[in-house]
């Protein structure tokens, strides 16, 4: 009975609803018990990562489940493909690490059930979206992200803080706004907003320009790419735990995956926007790296790092070949890993020195040594150094580039990857080694724990290499099978 209650069509809809339902509750729970309140958090998002492991037997076997149902706006909800299956894992893998690490790092912090509620509504609205079927469901969840991430980064409530949740919900908002207005322009075509309406709507001819501009710009002001670039440094006032959110598990990896979803597989576009978008990155990835060598705030260093690394995942998709779009699909995943340790063990930094000025740092490898050899780890992988798993990724994707017919491109991304090690490098150098200029220790236990199983997650995924690169290499060949010409 138990087996046939628990189809792949129930584990979808418990994996989006479980943690959106359990979000709201969390408020209210936390006023009874801070300790229940906690667990329960993090079982809704392990919760959500147990669910997307348990769909991949079905969408292995091409079989992945779907969910119908007639309201209003079309009739798909939702649907289960190999990437949205990957999504999905990863997204909850790093994010149940963060709220473990949560445990520590807020613990004395005021507006806790406020975070929680946020937190797991952020990463339940992640859900939703990676597996919604409908354009109007997208935008919903879409939006729910963007709500959740404007209460998140101005949590401390100073003048400051919210002045830049405020500036980064503007600008996602504006980007959003003139997406929806692409879904709605593609309407009198498709004659709905399901996805597979339009997917067969436009089969023999390309989406006009215009609309693309428009789905283009929220997908770059969502993945902070530029121009749309600024709001993701300001955003480093938010707890390091929101920032590693916001960088490595869920906000900017959504524009990269509606990216992959729409423009790489259902909407056919013209041939030069294979070229635009990764020039576009290209830039992005260049001159964001540019700001992370002269930067001396360690968070905006960081998040410097994450709008130069996305260049890399929309260079994977742009391109296409197998190659390319799936070490863009593997770079999600070791990115993920790598910079949400990045984040974290910055978060230990800042909550015992009381800075983030890397000047006013150094020698703290003595006094907190796991999480020194945390961070040198997780930067060698966002570096691309083998044997980590960052390595595998950032290779395929450059040479995917290369493969594909892109070599001068390849070289623009090789430069970015070289600066990439420099400021990691100056980073690692200015703030773990020297003479120590600051009284530090260890953070807390959990949070230790946490940044060293991220580091060791990128390892592991390096040495492991095969099952991880097998899928993506799987969803990439499925992409490619679904691509509308």
């Amino acid at each position: 009975m138990r087996g046939q209650f628990m189809t792949p069509k129930v584990i979808l809809a418990l994996l989006v609803a479980v943690p959106l339902l359990t979000s709201f509750l969390l408020p209210f729970i936390g006023k009874v018990s801070l300790r229940a309140r906690n667990l329960l958090s993090l079982l809704a998002v392990l919760f959500s990562f147990g669910c997307a492991l348990a769909l991949l037997p079905s969408v292995l076997a091409g079989n992945g489940p779907a969910i119908d149902f007639d309201f209003g706006f079309g009739r798909e909800m939702f649907f289960a493909d190999k990437l949205a299956v990957f999504m999905a894992i990863v997204s909850s893998m790093v994010g149940a690490v963060i709220v473990l690490y949560s445990f520590g790092y807020i613990s004395h912090y005021p507006n806790q059930n406020e975070y929680y509620f946020m937190v797991v509504l952020f990463l339940g609205s992640m859900m939703g979206l990676v597996f919604a079927a409908n354009l109007i469901i997208l935008y919903v969840f879409w939006e729910l992200t963007a709500v959740a991430s404007w209460r998140l980064i101005g949590f401390f409530r100073e003048k400051e803080q919210v002045i830049r949740a405020d500036k980064a919900f503007m600008v996602t908002f504006f980007g959003a706004l003139c997406m929806l207005v692409g879904f709605i322009a593609i309407l009198p075509v498709s004659g709905s907003f399901d996805i597979s309406a339009v997917s067969q709507a436009f089969r023999g001819q390309t989406v006009p320009n215009y609309i693309v501009c428009l789905i283009l710009a929220g997908l770059f002001a969502k993945s902070a790419t530029l121009p749309m670039q600024t709001w993701l440094p300001d955003a480093g006032v938010a707890p390091s735990p929101v920032t590693a959110l916001l960088h490595a598990a869920v906000l900017v990896k959504i524009g990269v995956y509606v990216y992959a979803r729409l423009l790489v597989v259902v909407l056919p576009v013209a041939e030069i926007w294979h070229t635009i978008v990764p020039v576009v990155a290209g830039l992005s990835a260049i001159i964001s790296a540019g700001a992370a060598l002269i930067e001396t705030d360690l968070k905006r260093i960081i998040a410097y790092s994450t709008i130069s690394q996305i260049g890399f995942i929309f260079l994977g998709f742009a391109v296409g070949g197998e190659l390319a779009i799936s070490g863009a699909l593997l770079y999600i995943l070791m990115h993920g890993m790598a910079k949400g340790g990045l984040f974290l063990c910055a978060g230990i930094v800042e909550q015992k020195t009381h800075t983030k000025d890397i000047t006013k740092l150094g020698g703290l490898i003595s006094s907190m040594p796991v999480t020194a050899i945390s961070f040198l780890i997780c930067a060698f992988s966002v570096m691309g150094l083998p044997p980590l798993g960052g390595f595998f990724s950032k290779y395929s994707v450059i040479a995917g580039a290369v493969v594909s017919g892109h070599p001068w491109l390849a070289l623009v991304y090789v430069a970015a990857a070289v600066l990439t090690i420099i400021y990691l490098l100056r980073v690692f150098v200015m703030v773990f080694m020297g003479p120590a200029q600051k009284h530090a220790a260890e953070g807390s236990p959990v949070m230790v724990f946490s940044v060293a199983l991220l580091a060791f997650l990128s390892i592991i995924s390096g040495l492991l290499i095969t099952p991880p690169f097998d899928f993506a290499g799987s969803a990439a060949q499925q992409m490619l099978g679904m691509i509308v010409k």
